[in-house]
């Protein structure tokens, strides 16, 4: 089956480890193959996406309550949160590949691989989760990530500079303090597998940069006056510290953005 027609197929599954194995296998079929890609098709918005299940309860992120890592309990609904993000990320990269036609070939192998590896990462945490005494969909979660590829759903360039490179750069700052409080609540494992997430995450980052850099090129426009006015327009969350500005040097931040950052 054509590449982009079989990643809508993987968005639309609702059990979250079936839809983190056939991504997964997506991936490394369509590596050994190499296609079929067809980046010109257009292919049309089937009901039900993005595929998920009952569970979670989604509520805004104001009634999703905060909890300790000192607890077990507060120790799962921390890694059940993360393990949502990771979720969502799945469909996030399902999406760019099956929703945008017009792009380079690349596009498509980058997202590819995105969602392949977010499915790694779901599927470790949610291994750990266990080890807690929990599944996922046990704690209330809320929905950003999703409503904001909702809000893109229209502009290719939108989506890029305000899910990779704003709402997963977010990710790279919140992880090195995450891991501290994990750490000292003497949870290894978990540290030992964000360490995975954030070393990958730089990678999806460094895409969603690539590619919202080669549309403003290709759309004659400057991408660090743009910015804001996405921000704006789309209702993104504002940047604010603390920054990994390491990470996001990696992550292929310009010396411009780090120092508006710095400042």
């Amino acid at each position: 089956m054509e590449i982009r027609r079989h990643a809508l197929q993987v968005l639309r599954i609702t059990e979250p480890a079936a839809k983190a194995t056939a991504a997964t296998q997506l991936y490394q079929e369509a590596l050994a193959s190499q296609g079929p890609l067809d980046p010109s098709a257009v292919l049309e918005r089937p009901q039900g996406l993005p595929g998920r299940p009952e569970r979670p309860r989604l509520l805004s992120a104001l009634q999703v309550p905060h909890r300790s890592p000192f607890t077990v309990e507060g120790r799962a609904a921390l890694i059940h949160a993360i393990a949502h993000i990771e979720f969502n990320a799945i469909n996030l990269g399902l999406d760019a590949v099956w929703r945008f036609p017009g792009m380079p070939e690349q596009f498509y192998w980058d997202w590819l691989k995105v969602a392949a590896e977010e499915s790694h990462h779901f599927t470790l945490l949610h291994a750990h989760l266990q080890t807690l005494g929990h599944v996922y969909g046990d704690f209330d979660a809320h929905d950003g990530l999703w409503t904001m590829a909702e809000r893109t759903a229209g502009d290719v360039l939108a989506r890029m500079a305000l899910v990779p490179r704003t709402l997963e750069a977010r990710g790279l700052d919140a992880t090195p303090p995450l891991q501290a409080k994990l750490g000292k609540a003497g949870d290894t494992r978990a540290v030992e597998i964000l360490d995975v997430i954030l070393r990958d995450e730089i990678g999806h980052v460094h895409i969603g940069n690539h590619w919202y850099r080669h549309l403003c090129h290709e759309r004659g426009l400057d991408p660090i006056a743009l910015y804001p006015d996405l921000v704006a327009r789309y209702e993104a969350p504002k940047l604010r510290p603390p920054f990994n500005l390491p990470a996001r040097e990696a992550a292929g931040f310009s010396e411009e953005e780090l120092a508006y950052l710095r400042g």
